[in-house]
């Protein structure tokens, strides 16, 4: 898997992942030079490329000067992320129908940044992890438990028998900044047009919704979540 731009790649270098090799812009300049200098630490073979190559062997084109190539992404188990709960509650988000890979970064970031247990997403109609994912979650995903699962209905059910309370982010739930949020509790965000569908929604145990004030009706997934995440920490803290 390839992990691009320099924040994404400093943060992959600080786990145990096998790095085949970094591929980095000659004289690197900047953060650029620290990438390569922990490179060396960890004896990972750096090759000093002209940037075309890095354009031509980036995804989107925003590499800054540095590719990294790992092994590929290992997803972890249900199972997993709730042997990983603290003291004070587990604190998972699942994902239902997020398509859009800059969505599913941004919530990976903002839920590692949150210091959530873990990510659920369904392997059908979502997106998964990618380079992309990787690179926008500014290499949070390489510090995140991320679980992909045949059916969100069923992990919702695990969940249950686990002893967490599951809520769903929709627009005309009863108002976040008045539930409860603490203990063992999993935040179901949908997609960017349906949002959580019927029959996930029926299996959750509360609807919650952010009131909004202006004349939009709605908000963008991650941008709800961020806020859904940061009103569970206010309250756990």
């Amino acid at each position: 898997m390839k992990t691009e731009g320099r924040n994404a790649v400093i943060e992959l270098l600080k786990t145990d992942k096998n790095v085949d090799k970094i591929l980095l812009e000659k004289n690197p300049q900047g953060s650029l030079k620290s990438i390569f200098a922990e490179a060396r630490k960890k004896n990972i073979r750096v090759q000093f490329v002209d940037r075309k190559v890095l354009d031509r062997e980036s995804a989107e084109g925003r590499h800054q000067g540095v590719i990294a190539f790992a092994t590929d992404f290992k997803y972890c188990s249900i199972e997993d992320i709730v042997a990983s709960r603290k003291e004070s509650g587990g604190f998972i988000i699942l994902c239902d129908g997020v398509e859009d890979v800059h969505n599913l970064g941004s919530i990976i970031r903002v839920a590692e940044c949150a210091g959530a247990d873990g990510v659920i997403i369904p392997a059908n109609n979502s997106a998964c992890v990618t380079e992309a994912v990787a690179r926008i979650s500014a290499g949070a995903v390489n510090h995140m438990k991320v679980a992909k699962v045949n059916s969100l209905n069923r992990a919702i059910d695990e969940l249950k028998k686990s002893g967490y309370w599951l809520y769903a982010l929709e627009a005309d739930g009863a108002s976040i900044y008045e539930a409860d949020l603490t203990g063992n509790i999993a935040i179901v965000v949908g997609g960017e047009d349906s949002g959580v569908r019927r029959l996930t929604r029926e299996k959750c145990d509360f609807t919650l919704s952010i009131p909004l004030h202006g004349k939009v009706n709605s908000l963008n997934a991650s941008v709800a979540l961020g806020i859904a995440v940061y009103e569970a920490v206010r309250k756990r803290l």
